[in-house]
């Protein structure tokens, strides 16, 4: 810049030659041009400008034509902004900008520019003002950014206020406040958090480690990273302390030197999911013992059929330690499945997601060396699970019972006597080809015959006597009578009887020749009586080992039911909780998944239910009510089960018919038997609710009839109808006609439980292609007005109430169960003290008995029961209130509540608010 300064045509300018400049001039151009400070100089009262090589830069396009011309010339697009100032230098008054915005053209486009500089006025020789000396710095850069900074910071204050997480921002080692959302208001209340710190905002966390880890954090500038934390804390001024869990994350903050300067704390409350996994939990921890404890192996299939698990039974099966099986494909741990029906099972409930059941043979195989075993193949979320049991016993047993059965029939067959079989009722369900002969009936006109359509009526006495003496000795002595041929002819015939199993075989001889039939039945009796007897008794051995082995498969398709439906139910109470610990899940979402877990647990109640009612272990809540009355209420609930296509009648004998049941297993009973029906109809067809009182229960099923009025609930349906070898068998757990998956085969049992627990029973009546008739008996009773205005007074209202001021003392032996229990009437605003049996609660009672407002027990504990210590408080304190609660009992099954209020496991938490505030009411 010196040289061009040098170089200029200075005698064109106000300044003249420079040979002729003021010496404070000379000195203020030397002083500028050794600076690398921007610095001009404007001189005289033309303001001729002068500038160092720093200056040209802010100059831009206006370098180098600038030199020399008046400051204002050069600057005239910001004229009106820098004439005040100037005036001021001329005048004599220093001026001192630190931040000055100037709307330049110096690179042909207006921006906006930023300086901090001083007008400083420079007198000649006679002290006038002369000119004016100015360094300056343009801040223009620094401004923008900070500018940016500022606006990127709002930006993520707006992000951070709207994030579905909490957020917190702390300065300095006090932690204090500079920035909380509204997301962390509605967690922890409306406090005054800004600008004060944690200890203050948050006195009731002292002592639970969270002012340590902000501590922590600060001094050593690592995060920290908590899941599941729990956090004890008041959500708004005089409330009862509240738990929640937090997942939650604290990052330090550090400047530009990397000193840590705050903390940033950003997280969710996972309280509800922390419930939810807590409760899966418990639910996997029951469902791994049920699998330790079934007596069928049990195994778990990936996607590329690897062996993920596998129970203690599967291992026994097996005989080979768990780590020579997890991990291997199934065909790698069983090679010799491959190529067999076992293979083509796994890989069809693998690719079509349905089940499989087969029986097959495996023949030495690292399972167990010529043994059957009954495999049920489910598909499940990721791979299969298989159940399987050895039915080796039950498959021999089958196999001798037929092998016996072809020689019975072989030797019958080639018989030259004549061989009748009767069932129960004396119909002929069997014959052989030499009574054939004997009489000229087919055997199908021969089968479905009774002995008196065969036998002359003069001869019945005689047969009677015959008939008796089969039923109660087992024989009968060998006497002669006349039958029928198809033709109405008579003939001679010698008969021996047999009992066998609930019917009776006869031998019979043609005796038109005496003396032959002498000698036959001499040698029937010497050859039969070996032969004969050996057979039966050889099938009655194999028959007996059948029904042993059948009753043990029964067990392992009970257990086996009950885990698949229970896996589907986990299922969906997993991938719910799965759900809920995402960040940022909407909360339509979050509660279509919490939705999801409730209702999964109302189904798994229910399939209890089902159980305990098949069992008759159900605690049952009797109570009077009127039957057509109540099955006009569920009617329309019926109609949206079976569908729109079923059209639904009903016809009441008897209004009113008041009986004393279970209302809610009766209306259970009522959709088990309409699901029934709707699948019988196949969706399509009439449905009949008959509703009538009887004076006595008819004889079903071989019983004999009750005593005592009953009302009789029948649903007729015009249905499919079931096969009459079927009829003994539909009341009986797990029992189906339908497709695998299709049905649990729990709902009759549960209406025969139901039925039996409540003093009566259920009858069937079927004709195929005609439909079915179900008929439940319930004792009827007479109308008690004062226990049914009890009964309404009782229910009070269904709304929660504040718990506060009541005292509860928990009686829970199971860790998990007690915790959320007395979270749970916490939660409600009870104060609550746990006991973990019996013992301990009398303790405490015997202690002060006062400080308890009433008793919430379980019933099922070692020692002595809820029920015993309900008896034992109710005698040493008569006005202390107790509720029991429990998932089962066998003593509550058997005698009822024993005048307890009970609550069913699992119970929400309405339930728990309705009864102990009904039972604290009447205490008052």
């Amino acid at each position: 810049m010196g040289a061009l300064i040098r170089a200029h045509d200075w005698r064109a300018t106000p300044l003249g030659s420079p040979e002729g400049w003021p010496f404070g001039l000379k000195t203020l151009v030397g002083v500028m041009l050794g600076s690398n400070q921007p610095m001009f100089i404007a001189w005289g009262s033309d303001r001729t400008l002068l500038y160092n090589d720093a200056y040209s830069e802010i100059l831009a396009r206006k370098h180098p034509v600038a030199l020399g011309r008046d400051f204002l010339e050069v600057w005239q697009e910001i004229r009106p902004d820098l004439l005040p100032i100037v005036q001021l230098a001329y005048a004599g008054e220093p001026v001192h900008m630190d931040d000055i915005t100037l709307m330049m053209e110096r690179r042909g486009y207006p921006e906006e520019t930023h300086f901090s500089f001083s007008y400083t006025p420079v007198r000649d020789e006679s002290g006038t003002i002369a000119g004016f000396f100015c360094p300056c710095t343009e801040t223009t850069g620094q401004i923008m950014a900070e500018r940016r900074l500022a606006a990127e910071t709002e930006r993520q204050r707006r992000l951070f206020e709207q994030a579905p997480g909490f957020v917190a921002i702390l300065t300095q080692p006090e932690h204090t406040f500079e920035f909380v959302n509204q997301a962390y208001r509605r967690l922890f209340g409306e406090r005054d958090f800004v600008g004060r710190n944690v200890r203050e905002s948050f006195p009731e966390l002292e002592g639970q480690g969270f002012f340590e880890r902000l501590d922590q954090v600060y001094a050593t500038g690592e995060r920290f990273v908590a899941h599941h934390l729990p956090i004890r804390f008041l959500p708004s001024p005089g409330a009862v302390l509240e738990e929640r869990f937090l997942d939650f994350i604290y990052e330090p903050v550090r400047d530009d030197a990397g000193q840590v300067t705050g903390i940033f704390c950003e997280g969710h409350d996972v309280t509800e999911a922390h419930r939810a996994r807590t409760a899966i939990d418990a639910s996997n921890a029951r469902y791994t013992s049920v699998l330790a404890a079934m007596g069928e192996g049990f195994l778990v299939l990936d996607e590329e059929y690897r062996i993920t698990e596998i129970n203690a039974e599967g291992l026994r099966l097996d005989g080979r330690p768990e780590n020579e099986l997890l991990g291997k494909t199934h065909w790698e741990a069983f090679p010799a499945s491959l190529g067999t029906p076992v293979e083509a099972a796994y890989r069809r409930a693998m690719t079509e997601r349905v089940p499989v059941e087969l029986i097959h043979h495996y023949q030495d195989t690292g399972i167990r060396y010529d043994s059957w075993l009954a495999l049920r193949i489910y598909p499940v979320p990721g791979g299969v699970a298989a159940f399987y049991r050895d039915v080796s016993e039950r498959m021999c047993a089958e196999e001798a019972l037929r092998r016996s059965e072809e020689r019975l029939r072989t030797a019958f067959a080639i018989s030259t006597v004549g061989v009748l079989f009767w069932g129960e009722d004396f119909e002929l369900i069997e014959v052989n080809d030499a009574f054939l002969a004997m009489t000229g009936f087919s055997r199908e006109e021969a089968l479905g015959k009774t002995w008196q359509e065969l036998t002359p009526e003069e001869f019945h006495p005689g047969s009677w006597r015959a008939v008796e003496q089969v039923m109660t000795l087992g024989e009968a002595t060998p006497y002669e009578k006349q039958y029928f041929r198809k033709d109405g002819s008579r003939w001679w015939g010698l008969f021996a009887p047999r009992k066998v199993g609930n019917g009776a075989v006869e031998f019979v001889i043609d005796i038109n020749d005496r003396k032959e039939a002498e000698a036959a039945l001499r040698r029937l009796n010497e050859e039969l009586e070996s032969r004969v007897s050996h057979a039966v008794a050889e099938r009655e051995r194999t028959e007996a080992a059948l029904r042993q082995s059948q009753k043990l498969e029964a067990v392992g398709q009970l257990t086996g039911g009950v885990a698949h439906d229970f896996n589907n139910l986990l299922t969906i109470i997993r991938s719910s909780v799965e759900f809920l610990r995402r960040p940022n899940l909407p909360e339509d979402r979050r509660r279509r998944y919490i939705d999801a877990i409730t209702g999964t647990v109302d189904r798994a109640a229910r399939l209890t239910g089902q159980l305990l009612a098949f069992a008759r272990r159900q605690a049952l809540k009797p109570e009077v009510f009127d039957v057509p009355e109540r099955i006009q209420a569920v009617i329309d609930m019926l109609r949206t089960i079976v569908g729109s296509r079923i059209r639904i009648e009903t016809d009441a004998a008897c209004d009113p018919c008041f009986v004393e049941a279970d209302v809610v297993q009766f209306e259970t009973a009522l959709v088990n038997m309409a699901v029934n029906a709707r699948d019988a109809m196949n969706g399509e067809g009439t449905l009949t609710v008959y509703i009538n009182a009887l004076a006595e229960m008819p004889s079903i099923r071989g019983h004999a009839g009750s005593p005592g009025k009953f009302v009789a609930v029948s649903i007729r349906d015009t249905g499919s109808g079931i096969p009459a070898n079927q009829l003994g068998q539909i009341f009986e757990p797990f029992f189906t006609t339908k497709e695998v998956g299709k049905g649990t085969g729990l709902g009759l049992s549960q209406v025969y439980g139901f039925a039996k627990q409540s003093g009566g029973d259920i009858a069937v009546e079927s004709e195929l292609g005609k439909g079915t008739t179900f008929t439940l008996y319930l004792p009827k009773v007479e109308r008690d007005v004062e226990r049914d205005g009890a009964a309404r007074r009782g229910l009070g209202n269904s709304q929660e109430e504040d718990g506060r001021g009541c005292r509860v003392l928990v009686v829970e032996d199971n860790i998990e169960v007690g915790r959320f229990s007395t979270q749970l009437l916490q939660d409600l605003g009870y104060e609550t003290t746990w006991a973990a049996n019996a013992a301990e609660a009398l303790k405490l009672l015997d202690d002060d008995a006062s400080q308890f407002d009433v008793v919430f027990s379980d019933v099922v504990m070692p020692g002595m029961s809820g029920v015993e210590l309900g008896r034992e408080i109710r005698q040493r304190y008569p006005n202390l209130p107790l509720v029991l609660t429990s998932g089962y009992s066998h003593v509550l099954a058997e005698d009822g509540r024993h005048g307890f209020e009970l609550l069913h496991k699992p119970y929400a938490v309405e339930d728990v608010s309705r009864v102990l505030r009904r039972m604290t009411q009447q205490r008052s």
